[in-house]
């Protein structure tokens, strides 16, 4: 029993999921290895205090936490059994979301299938799964065949050369692969999308240094509206235009390009409308770019003497912030990371200079048990999806339109907090998915979610730990370069709300040209205006003599974040704003709706006081997310 409880702490724990969030950015993890043996109690307070963090005393042991634990244990089989009851077959309103169901495999029950972006994960995961087996295993035929060393080779190799060589190795095989994979996915399209990282390409390694950010900024940008407006580029639609006639042609040698064209985008591949899934590509277009752009300030050579850094023992931020050797800009390179196979569809997203230098040297984070014990968590959150899918039928309803005022308070809420859950693990499945597959070949990047969607109380720290190599990327591309925030006086505040404003446009924009998602960057951005205001006006140095006091006044307004962000969230991905409006009227149109609503803040009081002890719990342990 004790072995058991003990893997199950080890596969919960933080460590498991990313390396990244127990050990400092600026500590290498190889020195964590090298210190594994050290079993001193005292050693590993002293480091704790070195990284400046601290925790209060324990308080699960107390009768307030005992309330809030016996409360909060109380209602989780209602909060499960009131989207059920919504989703019974006896409904009212079941005949108006039926459509969207299909049988499933848990004997009896039908399973919701309204989510195309779930449901195309879902029917294509066998081949996924297949492809983390093989394409690793394809990577050491590789290696075995083209880079094998030759016995009658006795000449000794220095450290530098070795690296070098691992680096050509492990490129050459991403590039070859990332063409092949590009043609299988996209057919006859892989072309258009070798153009696009040409051209970008060109824009970095051609244009005087000076125009490369704000070419780089405007190609993107546009691109991200010119893929969404035209479509993909069909074929038949270029020539239509060249014909001068759309949808109908002129002559034979008219009607041939027409036609011609409309054969070639025959040729779709298996993911025909490639640009659906190209953003995140975006991404690392950009990446290249201005990791190029700055690596002309000061070269790798000159940063690695001057701080006497082992480059195969970097840490996390050394491995993204100091720039690859001159020569690792090059084509070949910048074709291998933007499609690198593992993450090339949704991410997590790696930086280029993070790329390069966990292909010259493998990670020290790269270890099997670790990796072993992620894809267990993959495998459980999966059974989890599958299991509410079969039960829960929260998307479908919100799908087919309905009329809000078939359910109740409790249900409408219900299935608005739900519908967030299902969101989170939708995105959550294929970033760990891919992610796993990414560690099972040898780069680590980092975990999109750090906590569960109902683990968060700060708008701050929810995009702190939501997509959460997006906001590295974010911070690293938009924000530093735009200046960062400062709330010091109104001049520097009114600068980084525009500052915020911009990061979030961008984000609104990067998932999709749509205005609901740009209402909810923009309602994001206003919501979290009160809590940065809540934080000047009561800053927690002021009230260190009484720590009950502004926990309960931190809490308080944690409710009401946690109830902005739910609103935000609910309007950019799930319902919209006129949704929203109809669950709202629906809660509070009686007396048992604003019942329920009172409970439910009650619920979240006591939740967000279990969210800030396990906060506590991680610093006296020595880790402070700020998320």
């Amino acid at each position: 029993m004790a072995a058991v409880l003990t893997f199950l702490r080890n596969l919960y724990d933080l460590d498991t999921l990313d390396t990244r969030f127990t050990n400092p950015a600026t500590v290498p993890y190889k020195t964590v290895v090298d210190a594994r043996n050290d079993r001193d109690a005292k050693s590993s307070k002293e480091r704790a205090a070195s990284w400046n963090l601290s925790g209060q005393p324990s308080k699960w042991n107390t009768p307030e936490f005992y309330f809030y634990l016996i409360y909060i244990g109380a209602i989780l089989p209602a909060m499960f059994y009131i989207p059920y009851q919504a989703s019974r077959y006896d409904h009212p309103a079941f005949h108006k979301f039926e459509r969207y169901l299909e049988p499933g495999w848990i004997p009896g029950r039908l399973i919701d299938t309204s989510d195309a972006q779930y449901h195309t994960f879902r029917g294509n995961l066998p081949y996924m799964m297949t492809l983390i087996v093989v394409h690793p295993i394809m990577r050491r035929v590789y290696t075995a065949i083209f880079h094998r060393k030759k016995t009658s080779d006795l000449t000794t190799t220095s450290p530098a050369e070795d690296a070098q060589s691992r680096l050509d190795q492990r490129v050459g095989y991403d590039f070859k692969f990332a063409i092949k994979f590009l043609v299988v996915l996209h057919g006859f399209s892989a072309l258009k999308v070798l153009l696009i990282l040409f051209l970008n390409f060109k824009i970095a390694k051609a244009l005087p240094r000076k125009y490369v950010p704000a070419a780089t900024w405007i190609f993107n940008v546009g691109l991200l509206f010119a893929n969404e407006l035209c479509q993909g580029y069909k074929m038949e639609r270029i020539a239509e235009f060249l014909v001068g006639v759309p949808g109908k042609t002129v002559g034979d040698v008219d009607g041939g390009l027409v036609a011609w064209g409309k054969w070639l985008d025959s040729f779709g591949g298996l993911m025909g409308r490639w640009e659906i899934l190209f953003n995140i590509t975006v991404l690392r277009l950009i990446s290249f770019n201005l990791d190029y752009y700055w690596s002309s300030d000061r070269g790798q050579q000159d940063i690695l003497e001057k701080k006497q850094l082992d480059p195969s023992a970097l840490s996390e931020r050394e491995r993204v912030s100091i720039p690859a050797q001159a020569r690792d800009y090059s084509f070949r390179n910048y074709v291998a990371y933007v499609i690198y196979a593992p993450l090339y569809l949704t991410g997590p997203i790696i930086t280029f200079n993070d790329y390069i230098a966990q292909a010259r040297y493998k990670s020290a984070t790269i270890e099997t048990g670790r990796t072993v014990r992620y894809a267990i968590r993959f495998l459980i959150t999966l059974l989890v999806m599958e299991v509410v899918l079969h039960f829960d039928y929260v998307q479908a309803i919100s799908k087919a339109n309905p009329n809000w005022g078939d359910y109740t308070a409790a249900q409408l809420s219900m299935l608005s907090y739900f519908n967030l859950h299902l969101i989170w693990l939708k995105l959550l499945l294929p970033w760990r998915l891919f992610r796993l597959w990414a560690l099972v070949d040898g780069i680590d990047p980092p975990e999109n979610m750090i906590r569960c969607v109902s683990d968060n109380y700060s708008t701050l720290s929810f995009w702190r730990s939501w997509h959460r190599s997006f906001y590295r990327w974010s911070l690293r591309y938009i924000y530093m370069p735009l200046g960062g925030a400062s709330f010091k006086g109104a001049k520097e505040a009114a600068r980084s709300i525009m500052t915020y404003m911009l990061v979030f446009t961008f984000v609104a924009l990067w998932h999709d040209i749509q205005m609901r998602l740009l209402i909810w960057g923009w309602l994001v951005v206003f919501f979290m205006l009160p809590e940065m205001m809540a934080g000047a006006l009561f800053p927690k140095r002021k009230w260190e003599s009484e720590p009950t006091t502004y926990r309960m006044i931190s809490c308080v307004g944690a409710v009401i974040n946690i109830l902005m962000m739910m609103a935000a969230n609910l309007v950019g991905f799930a319902v919209g704003v006129d949704g929203l409006q109809k669950i709202i009227a629906g809660i509070s149109q009686d007396h048992s709706g604003m019942t329920f609503l009172a409970a439910a803040i009650i619920a979240l009081f006591c939740g967000a006081q279990v969210m800030f002890e396990i906060r506590e719990t991680e610093k006296r342990r020595g880790i402070n997310l700020k998320c």
